[in-house]
């Protein structure tokens, strides 16, 4: 598929809630009832199950089947049984929705052609794996941060929380560092590992606030504010 611009996935986003609207009454506030858009509008089937047992060979947290019109959810994420996992529930679920809308076309095939799993079961069309990156990928992960985030709501939401439109910059959460760290260190049970990792959960404490507005997890709300410029890891030089 060829390379997407940025205005293309909020655009994409925005028909997709308009669409919705029509039908079950404009969505005016987070959180986008993303089940709703899924199951209500567009009567696709949502079915939790272990698939991490099932895909034993990767970390496998949500599967779509384009002929039957079914996504499927790792039970790991169902937020009634993990409330933490809300977040992660809603982004899986918007990112299966995004290859709906995006990439059914390479997908759909005749009944006859489909591929089967060792036990005889249809094998899924797509499946999402934990940190998998492809242009498909890319994508799908775009438009569904577009569709829980839509960026008018979140500007609305970023001004009521903070006063003005001004980015916060990484440079003023590290003033309060050890603080912000203890907090989220408590808050997540342990430390992520990784480049970056202090300055994302400096970064993410920040978007916490909305996060939690939009159901999504601090983790997507610091991508969507960074992407936004509404969360900056450097001042840019000023000509005054």
């Amino acid at each position: 598929r060829r390379f997407m611009q940025q205005q293309e996935f909020e655009d994409a986003a925005a028909l997709l809630l308009a669409e919705y609207g029509r039908e079950h009454g404009v969505v005016t506030a987070p959180p986008i009832p993303i089940d709703d858009i899924v199951e209500e509008y567009l009567k696709i089937t949502v079915e939790l199950r272990d698939l991490r047992a099932e895909f034993p060979e990767g970390d496998v947290l949500g599967a779509i089947y384009f002929n039957d019109k079914k996504i499927v959810i790792d039970e790991s994420l169902v937020p009634e049984d993990f409330p933490s996992m809300r977040g992660r529930y809603h982004f899986t679920l918007a990112h299966e929705l995004a290859h709906w809308r995006l990439h059914r076309h390479l997908y759909l095939r005749r009944a006859g052609e489909r591929s089967l799993l060792p036990d005889g079961s249809p094998r899924p069309d797509h499946i999402l794996r934990d940190g998998k990156r492809d242009p498909k990928e890319y994508q799908a992960n775009t438009l569904a941060a577009c569709l829980l985030m839509p960026r008018d709501m979140l500007k609305r939401a970023w001004h009521e929380q903070y006063g003005s439109m001004d980015p916060i910059y990484l440079d003023d959460l590290r003033a309060k560092r050890q603080q912000i760290l203890t907090a989220e260190v408590l808050r997540r049970g342990g430390f992520k590992s990784g480049e970056d990792a202090e300055d994302n959960m400096l970064l993410e404490h920040a978007s916490r606030p909305l996060a939690e507005t939009f159901e999504v997890s601090p983790d997507a709300m610091r991508i969507r504010l960074e992407g936004m410029k509404l969360l900056l890891r450097k001042k840019e030089p000023s000509l005054f």
